[in-house]
């Protein structure tokens, strides 16, 4: 095996263009403009910015505000290049796809197999939180809780989290029927938790007071920039349209305006909300440690006396929760998907359903697995695997551009990031600082999966690989 010869090879964007035309082996065109846009602020407005802007406003008080303008600027970057790369290879995969085009076969193995860890994660713990945010509504709503032995893990006092299970499985089984149904399931739920958001600024408005602002930034530059750090994984998810590359309408065309639409249509969702909750209620109110679960709905109850608005913020964050476990686990499947069809993992995980042009093998293998770890392990330490994978992937997507910029000048690029190779680099920057930021242990976990992942490269991927099956296949026919 000559592994050091043939690592880098890359695949040209055309080649890998050409394999979703295998009927058996290709998805179906079923997604529109809207569509995709919808998947993006799917995933994108989740749990963050129900939970996450009390631990912003601890760090930054009023100024929480320009925290959430700061990592909507350091994730723009990274969606610019993303929006260039999917426009120009359409193919599922994202940033797997991307690298295999640009770095080469062993760097795409190693952003999937990041990625697959990645969503993975990400899903079972977005599905531990739906769980809890069940028993909030419920508790909020009817005066009624799940009792915690069927609705936590064990090592959290319970048997198993059924809850979590229920809706992984309910995702699985959705996706599984076809991608034009999960996607207007998501966009209906995409449009209540924007109504939700909605209400809760025009509610809050009603009593605001601009004397909550003094103040404005207790903690300086430091503070803004620390919270900037915590509020830029609320901003996490809009990677997650690129995956629906294979399916789109239009990919030139709707891929850039999903991307960077979604972006655009949270980052005033999320700066509006802010101003709201800062206006409404003394910024102590969303820090204080009683309230954490559920700032937002303590700042509202606090400013106006709305004690039912609690509950539906309460539901606004189950529905919000519920597409993010469809968008995220659609994205886990696709990447998986390329990475077979491609033959660095099992090739008959690839094969589409007959009626519902899903993968429907791979979905249901995902579903089972994800809702496993769900069901019986608290994700409290594991899911910061989050954080570092998404940015590396922004981190080799940036570089991506600048590579197929120099290799391929003349290629095709029905959407271009502007002022290359500057923003892309200040792109990689933005995102380095930030895994700086992040604890030990979440490096030595990240790097013992990246390990395993070489070692399977290794000994099967590397020999699988479509670039090498098919050379000596036509090997073969030229003898």
């Amino acid at each position: 095996m000559n592994l050091p010869g043939g690592i880098w090879s890359t695949r040209d964007a055309s080649d890998l263009v050409s394999d979703t035309e295998d009927s058996e082996h290709s998805l179906q065109r079923s997604i529109s403009s809207v569509g995709l846009t919808a998947m993006g602020v799917g995933a994108i407005i989740g749990t963050g910015i129900f939970v996450v802007i009390g631990e912003g406003a601890k760090a930054a008080g009023p100024a929480v505000i320009l925290a959430f303008v700061l990592a909507a600027v350091t994730c723009l970057f990274s969606a610019l290049s993303y929006a260039e790369l999917a426009a120009a290879v359409p193919v599922s995969g994202s940033a797997y796809t991307y690298s295999y085009a640009t770095m080469g076969e062993l760097v795409a193995f190693i952003i999937g197999w990041d990625l697959i860890l990645e969503y993975g994660v990400s899903v079972a713990a977005v599905a531990v939180g739906w769980g809890g945010n069940v028993n909030a509504f419920l508790d909020s709503a009817f005066g009624v809780r799940i009792p915690d032995a069927i609705s936590t893990s064990p090592e959290d006092g319970g048997v198993f989290n059924l809850p979590a299970v229920f809706i992984v499985m309910a995702i699985t089984f959705l996706l599984i029927r076809g991608t034009r149904e999960s996607a207007k399931a998501n966009l209906i739920m995409v449009g209540i938790k924007i109504a939700i958001l909605v209400f809760f600024i025009i509610a809050a408005l009603t009593s605001f007071d601009p004397n909550n602002f003094q103040d404005f930034s207790p903690h300086g530059t430091s503070g803004i920039t620390t919270a900037a750090g915590l509020i830029f994984f609320a901003y996490i998810g809009f990677d997650a349209v690129a995956t629906g590359s294979e399916e789109s309408n239009n990919p030139g065309k709707d891929l850039p305006k999903a991307i960077v639409g979604s972006l655009v249509i949270s980052t005033l969702l999320y700066i509006l909300v802010a101003v709201a909750a800062v206006g409404v209620a003394p910024i102590s109110t969303m820090t204080d440690s009683k309230n954490s679960d559920a700032p937002l709905s303590a700042a509202l109850e606090a400013g106006t006396g709305l004690s039912w608005a609690s509950a539906l913020l309460s539901l606004g964050a189950l529905i919000a929760i519920t597409s993010v476990v469809l968008v995220i686990l659609y994205g886990q499947t696709r990447i998986f998907f390329a990475m077979c069809r491609d033959g660095l993992l099992p090739r008959s995980f690839a094969v589409i359903h007959p009626r519902y042009g899903t993968p429907a093998r791979l979905t249901l293998s995902f579903g089972i697995l994800i809702s496993i770890l769900a069901a019986l392990v608290p994700l409290s330490e594991i899911v910061k695997l989050v954080n570092i994978g998404t940015l590396f992937a922004f981190v080799l997507v940036n570089i991506g551009v600048i590579i197929l910029r120099r290799t391929k000048p003349d290629m095709e690029r029905p959407f271009r990031t502007p002022f290359v190779p500057v923003f892309p680099i200040i792109g990689v920057l933005l995102c380095l600082y930030l895994m700086t930021d992040l604890p030990g242990t979440t490096w030595i976990r990240f790097v013992v999966w990246l390990v395993v992942g070489l070692l399977i490269y290794v000994f099967y991927s590397y020999g699988h690989s479509r670039l090498r099956t098919r050379d000596r296949d036509q090997s073969g026919t030229a003898a």
